[in-house]
């Protein structure tokens, strides 16, 4: 069986999912990745086969979405270029997380997929979402990527095609204990900011991950280092808690080793406001934003913060398993696949 693993670049999250979910994916045939999205901390450690910059989001430095930088950077002609040379039709599964060229490649050529990934279980009504929903945001979540089917991701199933995340071998092979130190991942926000908030709140050590930090520097009680998977890993892993955005693997990973959350919503991003509401639902501290005003609140999480726990560590098998069931090319079956939406319209205006 040859396959298209079709991975969205923007954010680490996808890459992390897709670098270790590789191997299994690999047991059942030939896999070719197609890496797609140009905002991204992480190198892919693997075989890429396609490259696109594709669609990705950009972020400003005050904890929210920067439209125009993403406006400026999309360019409707590449895409639609990218879309027509990618050989979808030389594969026999096309699996597609979350990346808007493979969906509409996918869709100019009649060719099935399966959307798989986290952004895949926002298909489904019974996934969590904020009291106030976004019109514009469920839109972008269930038509971003068309496919003929959806199987998603989430901290907890709420769907019988949705399942619990995967998480990476570092994290279910580690024994976790508990250093006294808060690993912090932020990257919508600018360091001097954060310098300024965790500064203030002494007796507590904050392990700062700062993407634009090059070499290691310590400012009082705040270290901050530069992005790497291995010590973000063992921060994480020997931490007391995480202060995080509210993105999917990271507070997934945080979860599985039982550390206390405090998760902060991208400003415009609708996709972490839902997960902050799913979040929430555990028991996991949520702010809707950070500024000077929220000190009191992350004082009280330091100090009272619930360590929240699932065990993920059997995520892969039954996902891989539904996913690889979906994908039988035989149409005269029920769960063979059927040719996607047509997608060209977003870009004929």
């Amino acid at each position: 069986m040859k396959i298209l693993y079709a991975v969205q670049a923007t954010g680490n999250g996808h890459v992390s999912r897709a670098q270790t979910l590789l191997p299994f994916l690999e047991l059942y045939g030939q896999v070719d990745v197609f890496l797609s999205g140009s905002n991204c901390n992480l190198a892919f450690e693997g075989p890429v086969r396609h490259r696109s910059q594709g669609v990705s989001l950009f972020y400003n430095n005050k904890g929210g979405l920067s439209y125009w930088q993403m406006l400026r950077r999309i360019k409707p002609a590449q895409v639609i270029r990218d879309a027509k040379s990618l050989p979808v039709l030389d594969y026999d599964l096309v699996i597609n997380d979350f990346d808007f060229i493979t969906s509409l490649a996918c869709s100019m050529r009649g060719v099935p997929s399966v959307h798989f990934g986290h952004q895949a279980s926002f298909q489904y009504a019974q996934t969590p979402r904020p009291e106030k929903k976004s019109w514009h945001g469920e839109w972008l979540l269930r038509h971003f990527v068309g496919a003929s089917h959806h199987v998603g991701l989430h901290f907890e199933s709420y769907h019988p095609h949705v399942f619990i995340p995967i998480i990476k071998p570092e994290i279910i092979q580690a024994t976790p204990t508990r250093a006294g130190h808060i690993t912090v991942y932020l990257p919508a926000h600018q360091d001097a900011f954060l310098e300024s908030l965790f500064t203030s709140l002494p007796g507590t050590r904050f392990e700062v991950f700062s993407k634009t930090t090059q070499v290691a520097h310590k400012k009082a009680n705040v270290l901050f280092l530069p992005i790497d998977r291995k010590r973000f890993d063992e921060s994480l892993i020997h931490s007391d808690g995480i202060i995080c955005g509210a993105g999917f693997e990271t507070p997934a990973e945080a979860i599985h080793l039982g550390k206390k959350v405090m998760a902060i919503p991208i400003q415009g991003q609708y996709e972490q406001q839902c997960n902050a509401a799913a979040l929430q639902l555990m028991g996991v501290r949520c702010l809707s934003r950070l500024t000077e005003l929220e000190r009191p609140a992350l004082w009280n999480w330091l100090q009272q913060g619930e360590y929240v726990k699932r065990d993920y560590s059997n995520g892969i098998t039954p996902v891989l398993r539904k996913v690889m069931s979906l994908g039988k090319k035989d149409s005269s079956t029920q769960g063979g696949l059927i040719a996607p939406p047509d997608r060209t319209a977003i870009f004929s205006v």
